[in-house]
């Protein structure tokens, strides 16, 4: 069993940035695909961003503003949130896939963590 718990959520006016970060648990990190996740009010879950060995995915709304990264030294991936914008406010989710191979649908994922609220103001 995984878990994983994020942090770096907050509020921050349009234009600012933040970084969140994800801790899991577990000897077998550097294996698992990881992604980022959100959900914002009367809206479904929505892919982010993944990363895999080497390779890193965006959603195109975040493309050129976000990076994500991980550190398997410490069993943490982290996002890098830059240029936010309102439309960017949400619950922020890090799930973890059983596999290094990247997909980006909700269902392949193994593992979530709670969730950190990022609230950007106009």
């Amino acid at each position: 069993q995984v878990q994983l718990v994020e942090s770096g959520g907050g509020l921050v006016q349009a234009g600012g940035s933040l970084r969140l970060s994800c801790a899991a648990s577990g000897r077998t990190f550097s294996s698992y695909a990881m992604g980022w996740f959100r959900q914002a009010p009367g809206k479904e879950r929505e892919f982010v961003s993944a990363i895999g060995w080497s390779s890193t995915y965006y959603a195109d709304s975040v493309k050129g503003r976000f990076t994500i990264s991980r550190d398997n030294a410490k069993n943490t991936v982290y996002l890098q949130m830059n240029s936010l914008k309102p439309e960017d406010t949400a619950v922020y989710y890090c799930a973890a896939r059983r596999t290094s191979a990247v997909v980006i649908t909700i269902p392949q994922y193994d593992y979530w963590g709670q969730g950190t609220q990022v609230t950007v103001s106009s």
